[in-house]
């Protein structure tokens, strides 16, 4: 660590609601350095989702500068925005989004596809990335032959597959029991000391301490440290 990975500052997102302009943001401030561990914690209408989208490239600030590894996000063109998220990003859903009549292989391959690598090499790695997260025997089942564990495990052999630099997880346990959740941060806990930068988005107290850095967010506004809204 000791390399900024990004920073937010003053970040403001707003919303046409009917006649009214919501503010979701208010103000956000927020600097990770690279190899961090964050969560951020808040419960469900907190801004959470939005910030989230916000660091995913996936939406735009209403005002304030987001600078992603040196670059300035609210200048790249849609292209661009589309390469950080293909190369750069390791997204991790709650409800881990495989698609149903592909095989996990086919599933963790998908990325590599559109990120333009050969046939050959994406099989290598597609391979590669589930035996990293122990699916090594489970390769060929499709979605509804694995476990909820083991279907999360694929989605995130699907998000290293581009060897992002960032993995941003949406409420990664939210469908998982507990043994099964603890598990899942065990292995977000063995990437982050592989030198991953994690940030985790969840309502979770419990969750949320797993993580080496704890961020509150409470009605758009965001605070260092855990609170104590629930």
């Amino acid at each position: 660590m000791g390399n900024e990975y990004f920073s937010m500052t003053d970040i403001v997102k707003t919303y046409h609601v009917g006649d009214e302009d919501q503010m979701v943001l208010k103000h956000v401030n927020l600097t990770l350095e690279e190899g961090e561990f964050l969560s951020i914690l808040g419960p469900s209408g907190s801004g959470k989702s939005t910030m989230m989208n916000i660091i995913g490239c996936l939406d735009s600030p209403t005002s304030g500068d987001y600078v992603l590894r040196g670059r300035h996000v609210g200048r790249l063109d849609q292209h661009e925005l589309a390469q950080i998220r293909c190369h750069e990003i390791g997204f991790i859903f709650q409800q881990f989004q495989l698609l149903p009549r592909l095989d996990a292989i086919r599933n963790v391959e998908l990325p590599l596809i559109y990120a333009g690598m050969g046939k050959k090499e994406r099989m290598r790695r597609a391979e590669e990335m589930l035996h990293r997260v122990g699916l090594s025997d489970r390769m060929h089942h499709y979605p509804n032959q694995l476990s909820g564990g083991q279907q999360q495990r694929v989605a995130i052999a699907r998000a290293l597959a581009a060897n992002p630099t960032l993995l941003l997880a949406d409420e990664p346990t939210g469908a998982l029991d507990q043994a099964t959740g603890k598990q899942v941060m065990e292995l977000f806990h063995e990437l982050n000391e592989e030198g991953r930068t994690v940030i985790m988005i969840t309502h979770d107290l419990g969750i949320a301490r797993h993580a080496r850095r704890v961020v509150n967010i409470l009605d758009g506004v965001l605070s260092e440290g855990v609170s104590a809204y629930d």
